[in-house]
């Protein structure tokens, strides 16, 4: 045998001996769209137009009952990505730094690099201002590559639109229809950009990419060829009860958060609704190209998908927009997770859970050891099981009023929904899922409905102490 032989051997050995030692653990792929409600079409929203999450919804479980834990975008993400209450956390609004206020937190994405993850973002994951570009409330431990959040102003030169509706600060939610192609604003550049990274990684660790869409955040600024799926002739309202308002306590009403009130007619919600969707239908292509790359890359057989949103937003329901309110189209979220070679792709869970839960289960699936700190519980079981349980309730907190100054507090069971506002001085509400969904009828004052409320403010009291700054 040659040196040359003895070479090839020992080169052959070390190949041997790299495969064996190679780390198999799943990738995760997150990707988190902003300010977006269940308007999708696996949600059965009857004008959502999103093939692509709908494509990934059949081979995955869709969560229904799926709950932010605060409804406003840093609150929200801090309390995600940290696996705490926002009681924990005491970040309630998008001024407060997690990492001020918990110098030693230890994140998501930072634990999994820990754990021998390489971890890229591209776009908005933890709290980055909106649309200058700040990255202030990014976590500078949690990523080895990140992109800057590049300020879309000046926007591209609108399309002249051919709907003719007034809109301004009080009267609906003004949109642009931009023209040209997707890669224009920012959510297609962030897509570029992960399909890119996802190209060049290093391929000895397994990876977490985090990819969070701008859009459907205001401003409603799209591609014109996403509002053109949406002909505003063919918008049509949900049925609201005329006198809805009447049993909603002042916190909870249109107007309680001074810069979200508005007063539109039912042409300027439509096209307020239109824009939304063309929004929604814009992030359903971007997250559609990042799902293809990770398939053409042969990379689909070993990754968690997890898609979902910091919170939920108010079209015109309960005479609301925006988001921070306690109603169900507020605290709730879409939630769609594929797992490699899961075998309940295609079905649905109506189990009760919670943004806290991304974090433990995404440790329990990929074998990394879940910190003790953690306040949410694995999704496994339901995962392998879509019509078991694992809580019986959510709960999500709120700020409202012209200096946030009411606090509340919800809890969602299977059936009910109850409110406080200041722990009940500045007003009750109780909801009954079963007969009214959509939250119209108040119950909070009927008295066949007092053991209930009864029981669900001590839960609320025992889970959810008033949060100290």
């Amino acid at each position: 045998m040659n040196h040359r032989h003895v070479l090839l051997l020992l080169l052959l050995g070390c190949a041997l001996i790299s495969a064996q030692a190679a780390d198999t653990r799943p990738n995760v792929l997150l990707l988190m769209a902003d300010d977006l409600a269940a308007t999708l079409g696996c949600y059965g929203h009857p004008q959502a137009k999103t093939p692509n999450l709908d494509a990934l919804a059949k081979r995955s479980v869709v969560f229904h009952r799926a709950y932010c834990q605060f409804p406003h975008c840093n609150p929200s993400r801090s309390s995600m990505m940290s696996g705490l209450r926002p009681n924990t956390t005491r970040v309630t609004n998008n001024e407060d730094n997690l990492y001020t206020n918990l110098p030693d937190v230890l994140t998501l994405p930072h634990h999994f690099r820990s754990n021998s993850y390489t971890t890229a973002r591209c776009g908005k994951i933890f709290h980055l201002g909106v649309p200058s570009g700040l990255e202030s409330m990014d976590d500078p431990k949690a990523w080895d590559f990140g992109t800057p959040f590049k300020n879309e102003l000046p926007y591209p030169p609108k399309r002249e639109s051919s709907v003719k509706v007034k809109t301004g600060k009080k009267q609906g939610l003004g949109w642009q229809e931009i023209p040209g192609d997707d890669d224009q604003l920012v959510d297609g550049n962030f897509a570029k950009t992960a399909i890119d990274w996802l190209g060049r990684r290093d391929k000895t660790k397994p990876f977490f990419l985090a990819v969070g869409f701008h859009r459907p955040h205001l401003p409603l600024v799209a591609p014109a060829k996403y509002f053109d799926l949406y002909p505003l002739e063919k918008i049509t309202l949900p049925e609201a009860t005329a006198d809805d308002e009447a049993d909603i306590p002042a916190p909870a009403r249109n107007g309680a958060v001074p810069g979200y009130a508005l007063t539109c007619t039912p042409e300027q919600r439509r096209a307020a609704i239109r824009a939304y969707l063309a929004c929604v239908s814009y992030v359903d292509a971007q997250a559609g190209r990042v799902l293809n790359a990770i398939k053409q890359m042969g990379l689909d057989d070993n990754t968690i998908i997890i898609f979902t949103s910091d919170h939920g937003w108010h079209l015109g329901e309960h005479g609301l927009w925006h988001k921070r309110s306690l109603f169900e189209e507020c605290a709730r979220v879409p939630f769609i997770m594929h797992t490699p070679g899961m075998k309940t792709g295609g079905q649905e869970s109506r189990g009760l859970i919670e943004l806290l839960d991304v974090y433990p289960t995404l440790c329990d699936l990929c074998g990394v050891p879940a910190p003790k700190h953690l306040q949410g519980r694995s999704l496994n079981p339901l995962l392998r099981d879509p019509s078991a349980s694992i809580h019986q309730e959510a709960f999500t907190q709120a700020r409202r009023g012209k200096n946030a100054e009411f606090w509340g507090r919800t809890i969602r069971t299977s059936r009910w929904r109850c409110t406080e506002w200041d722990e009940g001085k500045n007003g009750l509400e109780l909801y009954d899922h079963d007969n009214d969904p959509h939250e119209y009828t108040n119950l909070a004052a009927a008295p066949q409905h007092a053991g209930v409320l009864k029981e669900l403010r001590a839960r609320l009291a025992e889970k959810l102490p008033p949060i100290t700054q």
